[in-house]
């Protein structure tokens, strides 16, 4: 019995600094998916359902920080489980920030390494195939809100040996651990909410950066 509080009580202080709220789109963030092309009347999923979820997250610079994604509702509850996992874990995040995925261009983080959730868009075609920035024509599972991709410098989409993104190629090496890298804690704190990893997907493609709902 000791041993069981012993250890609530390691866990409570290391998730101390750990918290999370979640709100409807208020009419700036609305503004700004649409004028990033992030949302539009044929995508899968309602503006009203979606949420902007705030969470503590821990920088590469080894400090708390507050960071924001849009997620479908139904996605709130188990993504802050998720990241008060990540946070007891000292898993660190790049950028987490709305600005980042949906801001300006010009704006953005020079590096790409921005952790994000919600796009309507298509399915990315493998890089095994020569359609580099083509859809698959099927909904991304992004387009539902119901995935993110984690540091996606440190965790790229890879087919056949292969990733588009030029910064990533050092990372195609997964056997060689380094920091932002997915862990096998991290894909435990996802599978805990029954989220898949692209990681695990057979076959010669691999999605290293991506957890969903439906593991697609």
């Amino acid at each position: 019995m000791k041993f069981l509080v012993l250890i609530a009580a390691v866990v409570s202080a290391v998730t101390a600094g750990f918290h999370a709220s979640a709100r409807p789109l208020g009419a700036s963030v609305r503004r700004e998916l649409i004028a990033a092309h992030a949302w539009g009347v044929r995508c899968p999923v309602a503006m009203s359902r979606l949420r902007v979820l705030t969470v503590r997250y821990h920088g590469f610079d080894g400090r708390s920080h507050t960071g924001k994604l849009i997620v479908n509702e139904g996605a709130v509850r188990p993504l802050t489980h998720v990241f008060r996992r990540l946070y007891a874990l000292g898993f660190p995040i790049r950028h987490m920030q709305l600005a980042a995925a949906y801001g300006p261009r010009t704006g953005r983080p020079a590096d790409g390494d921005f952790t994000a959730s919600f796009d309507c868009r298509q399915a990315s075609a493998s890089p095994c195939t020569s359609r580099a920035n083509r859809g698959t024509g099927s909904w991304s599972e992004h387009a539902y809100g119901e995935a993110v991709d984690l540091n996606p410098v440190e965790n790229p989409y890879v087919g056949c040996g292969m990733t588009r993104d030029k910064t990533a190629l050092s990372y195609l090496d997964r056997a060689r651990l380094r920091r932002g890298m997915i862990t096998p804690a991290v894909v435990r704190a996802f599978a805990a909410v029954g989220w898949g990893w692209g990681g695990s997907w057979g076959g010669p493609t691999k999605d290293y950066m991506h957890f969903s709902a439906t593991g697609h």
